[in-house]
Order: structure tokens, then sequence, then C-alpha cells
């Protein structure tokens, strides 16, 4: 082992060798990927992170001594992912390539073998393709890391730390750190607490966002900060949402939302041409992404992330229900009724009414078992059911009960304002506008991928992107009965807004943004308020007294006092961006040592259960759950 350690040190990774490498003398380590003996020679495909190489042990190696005859007697008992490492020479393949590697011109004839370490047999097989479950590839993750689509994503995360790190110090902002425990303040995630045992029973708060620290950099006069930083939420895990996260965190002084808006462009600009050798200037000419109204996004799609790699828009009708009272629809008179006769106001929390057409050539794809699982589909979140209707030649609505009732008045205003035409399939959700949102939203998603409009999963080759702007910054509690901020208390309302804070806040919109790519939220922030006097007003308008302000926020409250300058910044999701960048399923699959769905780690079995002594020592007590 010294001789190839001390000695022999590694000239090649196994990716590397070619054809016009034959003759060459070469040092490879790595683990045993493969092991074949065809009775007078012994195969092994050699495999570290960056590929393959096949090495070929042949006793009658001529030239080199007793040397080849004693590594073939070695490598007779070779086992899957023992660590050798090899000296040899390369060797053309010449007719007898293989296309399947990327080194398949060659092989490596070896002279010399070393075990560096014997392995058990892994409890999968170290292989592209496999079926073993999640909960056993987490629970070995380190095994799971040597499969070579893990290795290539995390190297897409890597390259992306290098584009953004290059980026933005070319610009001139500076790479500054925030701390991680800090202090808890209400109004975003739930945080993880840290018991703190010098000063018992008070405790820390793992940082959710650097959010009021980088606001701090901005008022002692950094100017341009970014910072690559990990995140922590107590939240209930989903496909895309992780405890603890990575994000590239920018913030700006002296800037519009459009001068954010130009920085981040061309960062993600610059991450796609270096990782996936994409120009996105193709397909943006101007350098700029599109924009969209937070209220358009809501009312064509559902959301504020609309996925725009397919159409399905959703179409609002309340205004026409309630215009025609109701047209003779049981269920939807009742919307009606909610307001005066002729008149919408969409400020008010009431029940609304959606529809969304699918073209006749894609509802010709759809069986009525199809559509009856359709049913149970929106069931599952909420929904009362799924009313739908096909239009046939004369307007009429077919194979739906709906069509029996409706007036012929109300049926023809919904067919103009959704563009229904024969042969098209009208689904229709009603009720609390939430949910109505949701329910619609997810249809809409789930039906593209059905119908082939997008992949199942991946971005199947196509990137849409959209900045989601001007959203409102208040949003009303149902259950508290008040209003409570959309986004956090230190965004900056638009002027025209200002004098709607104490009278009618509701319709206030402020300078928030996301950053959406095929459905995703890839970033979000905004511009921040820097003016203590209309943050004292922001505060009256959630019920926050100047006290409670104080308690909860006062080290920022103080720091606007001294001099702070317009500044506003967004945060980019690292782990949503390399999910979607390498087309992986889920962000388990991008983050090295991720958490299961049930927020555990099955490789080091955590969280566990500490000692009676270390609770002791922080004074707290635990309660057990009652079973």
């Amino acid at each position: 082992m010294a001789r190839f350690i001390d000695e022999l040190k590694r000239t090649h990774h196994c990716c590397a060798l070619r054809a016009a490498d034959a003759g060459q003398e070469v040092v490879l380590f790595g683990w045993v990927g493969s092991y074949r003996d065809h009775g007078g020679c012994v195969f092994v495909d050699l495999r570290d992170r960056e590929g393959i190489t096949q090495l070929v042990f042949d006793p009658d190696l001529k030239g080199h001594g007793d040397a080849p005859a004693a590594a073939y007697r070695s490598a007779q008992a070779l086992r899957g992912e023992w660590v050798i490492g090899v000296r040899g020479f390369v060797v053309s393949r010449g007719t007898n390539n293989n296309p399947r590697l990327d080194t398949g011109e060659i092989e490596v004839h070896v002279v010399e073998l070393t075990v560096f370490n014997k392995a058990d047999t892994p409890p999968f097989e170290i292989q592209d393709a496999i079926e073993t479950s999640e909960e056993k590839r987490l629970q070995y993750r380190f095994l799971d890391l040597r499969r070579a689509p893990l290795q290539r994503t995390l190297r897409v995360r890597h390259r992306i730390n290098q584009v953004v790190r290059r980026y933005f110090d070319g610009l001139g902002f500076l790479e500054l750190e925030t701390p991680v425990m800090v202090k808890y303040t209400p109004g975003g995630a739930r945080n993880f607490l840290v018991p703190s045992r010098m000063h018992q029973g008070k405790f820390f708060a793992l940082a959710e966002s650097p959010q009021l620290f980088k606001q701090l950099y901005m008022v002692a006069g950094f100017d341009r900060y970014f910072q690559i930083v990990k995140c922590f939420r107590d939240e209930d895990l989903r496909l895309d949402r992780q405890p603890e996260f990575t994000q590239i965190d920018v913030e700006m002084s002296f800037v519009s939302q459009d001068d954010i808006f130009r920085t981040m462009e061309g960062l993600v600009f610059g991450i796609w041409k270096e990782v996936l050798g994409i120009d996105l200037r193709e397909q943006y000419p101007s350098g700029r992404f599109p924009e969209m109204p937070f209220e358009d996004s809501m009312g064509h799609y559902g959301n504020d992330k609309p996925d725009l790699r397919f159409g399905l828009p959703h179409t609002d009708i309340t205004g026409l229900v309630i215009d025609h009272e109701g047209g003779a629809i049981p269920f939807w008179k009742e919307v009606a009724d909610q307001f005066t006769s002729g008149r919408y106001r969409r400020d008010l929390p009431a029940e609304i009414v959606k529809a969304m057409r699918i073209p006749a050539g894609l509802a010709a794809k759809l069986s009525r078992a199809e559509l009856d699982k359709l049913e149970d589909f929106v069931k599952g979140m909420g929904s009362k059911g799924l009313a739908r209707a096909k239009i046939d030649a004369d307007g009429n609505w077919a194979q739906s009960p709906l069509g029996k009732t409706i007036t012929p008045a109300l049926r023809t205003a919904i067919n103009a304002q959704t563009g229904a035409e024969e042969g098209d399939l009208l689904f229709f959700q009603f009720g609390k506008e939430s949910t109505v949102q949701t329910v619609m939203a997810n249809l809409r998603v789930h039906l593209g991928k059905k119908l082939g409009l997008i992949p199942a999963s991946g971005h199947g080759g196509k990137f849409e992107f959209l900045w989601v702007v001007n959203p409102p910054l208040f949003e009303y509690d149902d259950d508290k009965k008040t209003w409570a901020a959309a986004h956090h208390a230190f965004t900056r309302p638009h002027d025209a807004c200002v004098d709607m804070l104490e009278t009618d806040p509701g319709k206030v919109l402020c300078h928030r943004y996301d950053l959406v790519l095929n459905g995703f939220e890839i970033g979000g922030g905004s511009i921040r308020l820097h003016d203590p006097a209309v943050q004292a007003r922001v505060f009256r308008a959630l019920g926050i007294e100047d006290e409670e302000a104080r308690a909860k926020f006062g080290f920022l409250l103080d720091a606007l006092r001294f001099g702070a300058p317009p500044h506003g910044g967004i945060a980019v999701g690292m782990d949503r961006l390399a999910m979607l960048l390498s087309g992986a399923e889920s962000l388990r699959d991008v983050i090295p040592y991720p958490k299961t769905q049930k927020g555990t780690d099955l490789m080091t079995d955590a969280p566990n259960r500490v000692s009676p002594e270390q609770l002791a020592e922080l004074k707290i007590r635990t309660v057990e759950p009652q079973s």
C-alpha cells in the first residue's frame, strides 16, 4: 500500500483516458464496480467519481516480469466495492470498443494491484438505476452517493456555487456571513428552538433566513451583500421542502425592483450557460424575463407560481354568475346571493366560481372512467366535486347535470368568456376562494402531466421563467379575524397605496416579487421598508402596538432610525435550482444528506433522545406523547 500512496501517485481519474492515451503508463484508484473472471483473464470495471475504466488482469502479460501474474492472482479475490489501486498500461480496444462507456475505446492492462480496503456486500447494488426503496437508500446514504446520478446532481450544485461566487464578486458584492442562532421573531415559518445552557429557560432560534441581518448590513453601509447560506424551518415536509435548506441570499442598497431583476436575470443566464450549456438569450433576446401581476397569476392559474410550459388557464366567472343571479343553478345562486345584484367586489371575503376549458383535441383523450377519477382527485383536496360540461355543436352543455338547469343566457356568456367551442370540455369549481384556487391550480398541473403537455417530472428541456409582481401586502386571517403580513412586515407598499394602510389594507399592493420556473418558486424577495414612519403605519395595520413592535423587532427599528438607505433583496432556493437544473424528482435527490418526508435522518438515526443528565443541565423536562 505504501508504494501506491507514497511512490505511485494517481495519474488520471477513471473517465479521463481515451484512444490517444494508448501505450501510456497510468496509476488509477477507485472502487470495484463489477468483476468478471473469463478463465484466463480477470476483467474489472474500476469506478471513481468521474466514471469507469475497464481493467484487464492478464497473467501472461509480457515485458513486466512476474508482476502481472501476481496481480492476476490477487485480482481473483476481488469483490464488488473493494477499494483498490492499480498500475498498468493503456491499450486500445480496436473494434471491440464499448460505446456505452466514455472510456470504451481503451482498457488498462494491469501490472501491479494493491487492495486498500475490502468491503462487505452492500445492501443494494451501486448502479445508475435501482429499485431499492428510498428508505433503504437514505439509511445507507454514503453508498447511495456513490451512484453516478447522485454524483452528477452534486456536481451541478458545485458548479452553481462557483458561478454564483464569480458572478457576484465581479459585480462588487461582498460575501458576508450572518448568525445561525438568532432571536425568535414571529411572522414567518415555524422556527427550530435551541435551549441555552448559560441562560436557563431561554432559547435561541435557528435562523429561517438571514432577512433582518442582511438589512442591517445595508444600514451598516456594505451596499451589496450575498451569501450561500443554510436556513432552517420546522415545517411539514413535501416534495420540494426540507427542514434545512440552502439559499442564495442577496441584498442591495439604492436600487429599484427592476435593478434587482436585472441582477438576478444575469445570474440565471450565467448559471444556465455554465451548467447546462444553454444560452437563454435565444429564448429571451432582451435578456429579461416576463412579468405578470399577482392578481393575473391567481386569476388565470390559481397560484402565484404558474407553470407556463403549457396552457389550460382558468377563467373566473364569478362576475357572470352574479350578473345572472346564479343562472338557475342552486349552488351558484348561493354565491350570487352574497353580493348586491350586478356588483362584484373581489376584496370581500366571499366564494367564487372558476372554469377551465380543455380543448376538444385534449378532451377526447379523457375517458369517462378517467373523468370520474379526476373527481376523486379534487375531493382529495377538500373539494365537494368536479362539475363538468361537454360543448355540443349548438353550444349546449352535454353530459352534465348543469346543462339541464342553467339558463341559456348564462351558458352563452360562459361559453363566450372561456372561448368554449364544439368538443371542448369545461371543468368548474365553486366555493371558498382559497379552496377553489388550490383545487384548480393542482388540477391544471395534474391534467398537464396526464395529457402529456409536460413530463411527470423534470424540465423536459423546456424552461419558462416569470416574475410574479405586485401582490397584496396583507392577507386576511379568517381564524383571527385580522390582517396579517402576506410575506413579512418590512415589505415596502406601493407609494399610491400608503394612504390605504389604515382605511383599506386589503387593497394595499407592495414591492414584493417571486421568480418562478416551470411551476416552482425558485426565488422571492422585496424592496424593504426603510422609512420608520411608514413602518409604524404598517405595524398599526397589523394590530401591532409600539411596545409589541419594540419587543419583537427593536434592534431593526433602532437601525432604521439611524440612516437606513433604500434597499431590497431576494433569496433563491439553491436546492430547488439544483433540482430543476438536474431534472431530479425531489429535493432529496439533490441534497447530500437529506431528511425523510417525516423529518428524520435514517442514516444517523436522528432526531434521538438525549440523556436525563443533558436535560437536567438545560433545566428542561420532556413530555411523553400520549399513545
